[in-house]
């Protein structure tokens, strides 16, 4: 990826570089309500080992259901208890 406006992720032909165990927390979802649509904002918060190869540019996906990432993902070294910390989104219309 050469700038974050040029490149884009090929999601056709995308790949998994981690799978296993996290700890998956429903986020606030909202509904955005106007006269030319209606939309629901679900989200989740994602814990996941210290090891895990995320980014910003990744999706997740939870039980088959596709996430967008939101933000960076929050790095926390904390000895044993390290973790990384997710927040993910969809919208749903």
């Amino acid at each position: 990826m050469a700038d974050a406006y040029t490149n884009r992720r090929d999601w056709e032909h995308a790949e998994l570089v981690w799978s296993g165990l996290a700890s998956v927390q429903p986020g606030r979802p909202y509904t955005v309500r106007s006269p030319e649509r209606e939309t629901t904002v679900d989200r989740l918060v994602i814990y996941l080992p210290p090891t895990a190869d995320v980014d910003s540019a990744d999706r997740i996906t939870v039980q088959g259901v596709t996430y967008q990432i939101e933000d960076e993902p929050a790095r926390w070294p904390a000895g044993r208890l390290s973790h990384i910390t997710i927040k993910a989104v969809r919208v749903r219309r």
